[in-house]
């Protein structure tokens, strides 16, 4: 069973995950490939005591990459971008 600690690996730090934040205060994690939207909403509101008021999954495929000679490929992730309540904020991605 997934915990909340395996749920949420780590905030996707990109340009559009910024904009997201500042514009319409969502926020991107990396989650685990097996969770759903239920069991990333608990754990986002068990780790950060925020109020969420929707999850959007994503899954990104591998992709193919070369480095010299070496083929090889991107390991394909889960996403989500959560939307928390107005006025409330994540302390640990605000700083980024």
């Amino acid at each position: 069973m997934l915990n909340a600690f395996n749920i949420i690996k780590k905030p996707l730090i990109t340009e559009k995950a910024t904009f997201l934040k500042e514009k319409e205060g969502k926020f991107v994690f990396l989650v685990d490939r097996k969770a759903n939207k239920n069991q990333i909403k608990k754990a986002i509101k068990d780790l950060f005591n925020v109020d969420v008021v929707n999850v959007h999954t994503s899954m990104m495929s591998n992709k193919l990459r070369r480095v010299g000679v070496n083929i090889g490929y991107r390991t394909s992730y889960k996403k989500a971008i959560v939307k928390i309540k107005k006025g409330q904020t994540i302390k640990m991605v605000e700083g980024v």
